[in-house]
């Protein structure tokens, strides 16, 4: 195939606008959003920019409000079909579609694929939440919900919004980022009750030992903050802990009397 060839190919999601070949844009709209560096037409710019700021969570609350109860997976887009994690994904999702739980994915590949097809062959809901980037991921096929963002604040507020527990994966950066996300919420009490599950002892034991060792040993956080999250190696484990805790707030919240 030529170099034109397949730059015609190429696709580039742009919020719910598709772009091909000679129409992909060199930066993302969260870049353009935050570069200030280049001439002064930000300042005419940004107000109009809150407009399509303001469609995304219109749109995403819009897609999601109905969606029911739900658990968020995370982990690396570069995990392959036929590594272990990726099967444990599809195992996780399967059962808490089984208890009764969508499962909300990034929509992208490897893990969040993996979460995607447990729900979808499980009969239930999969959702994938896409994101605006340089290099085009693409929603996978197993997704029956899918709404893509140009801004990952708006995405991440969405994870949050409409998920009643997160399990996460090995992953990079991205997943990093929204697990951080979530316990800072958690411990700042901006959401209450979330249960956070990481998955791989072996992959997460470093990260863990330095918060304790030397982020808590130094002040920056209370040692009671590794308390914010549960650290297991297989799927049913983590299924058991969020599902099991996520089942108790919502029955808790249905007994609550209605003011009135």
């Amino acid at each position: 195939m030529t170099t034109s060839n397949q730059q015609a190919r190429e696709s580039y999601r742009k919020g719910p606008v598709l772009l091909r070949g000679s129409q992909i844009p060199h930066e993302t709209s969260d870049k353009r959003l935050l570069d200030t560096s280049q001439n002064s037409s930000w300042v005419h710019d940004d107000p109009w920019r809150v407009m399509r700021i303001q469609s995304e969570f219109v749109e995403g609350f819009g897609a999601l409000a109905e969606l029911g109860p739900a658990i968020s997976i995370f982990g690396s887009a570069r995990t392959k079909p036929d590594h272990p994690d990726y099967q444990l994904a599809i195992d996780a999702a399967t059962m808490f579609v089984e208890r009764g739980y969508a499962v909300i994915t990034g929509g992208g590949p490897g893990v969040m694929e993996a979460g995607n097809k447990g729900a979808h062959e499980a009969g239930g809901i999969s959702v994938g939440l896409g994101i605006e980037l340089p290099f085009e991921q693409g929603m996978n096929q197993y997704v029956d919900l899918g709404v893509n963002f140009r801004y990952f604040f708006a995405r991440k507020t969405m994870f949050v919004k409409y998920a009643s527990g997160f399990v996460v994966l090995p992953g990079g950066f991205g997943t990093f980022d929204e697990l951080f996300e979530a316990l800072t919420l958690v411990q700042t009490h901006k959401i209450t009750e979330f249960p956070i599950v990481l998955v791989g002892t072996e992959y997460w034991s470093g990260l863990i030992n330095w918060l304790r060792d030397t982020v808590a040993a130094r002040g920056m956080i209370n040692p009671t903050d590794l308390d914010l999250f549960h650290i297991v190696d297989t799927a049913e484990e983590a299924v058991q802990i969020v599902a099991d805790r996520a089942d108790h707030i919502r029955e808790a919240a249905l007994a609550e009397p209605v003011e009135g």
